[in-house]
C-alpha cells in the first residue's frame, strides 16, 4: 500500500488549504486515516485521525479550525485547514492504519507535503 499526499502550499494567515492522502495497493481497507505534522526543531505530532465510521478526533491546537474527511470509495482522506495561523507551518504527512487481505493490520506513511502559513 502506497500513501500520495498533496497539496500543501504556501498561504497568509487567515486562509486556507485542502491536504489530500491517497492510498493505493491492491485488496486492502483503510481502517483509520491519520493526518500528522512535523515543524522545524519539533516532534511529530498527531493533528486528526477518522476511522472507517467517520468518527473524528483532533488535536486541541486545530479543533474548530481543521475538518477530516474521507471518500472510502476513492481510498482517500482529506484535511481541511481553515483559520491558518502561522504556527501551523510543518510538514504534515499522512497516516493510515490498513487491513492487507492474507497480510493482516500494518501500519503506512505517506511523503510529507510542506504547508507554510506568512504573517
Amino acid at each position: 500500500v502506497q500513501l500520495q499526499a498533496s497539496g500543501g502550499g504556501l498561504v497568509q494567515a487567515g486562509g486556507s488549504l485542502r491536504l489530500s492522502c491517497a492510498a493505493s495497493g491492491n485488496n486492502f481497507v483503510v481502517l483509520v486515516f491519520g493526518w500528522y505534522r512535523q515543524a522545524p526543531g519539533k516532534q511529530r505530532e498527531l493533528v486528526a485521525t477518522i476511522n472507517t465510521s467517520g468518527n473524528t478526533a483532533y488535536s486541541d491546537s486545530v479543533k474548530g479550525r481543521f475538518t477530516i474527511s474521507r471518500d472510502s470509495a476513492k481510498n482517500t482522506a482529506y484535511l481541511q485547514m481553515n483559520s491558518l495561523k502561522p504556527e501551523d507551518t510543518a510538514v504534515y504527512y499522512c497516516n493510515a492504519d490498513v487491513w492487507v487481505v492474507q497480510r493482516g493490520r500494518n501500519n503506512y506513511w505517506g511523503q510529507g507535503t510542506l504547508v507554510t502559513v506568512s504573517s
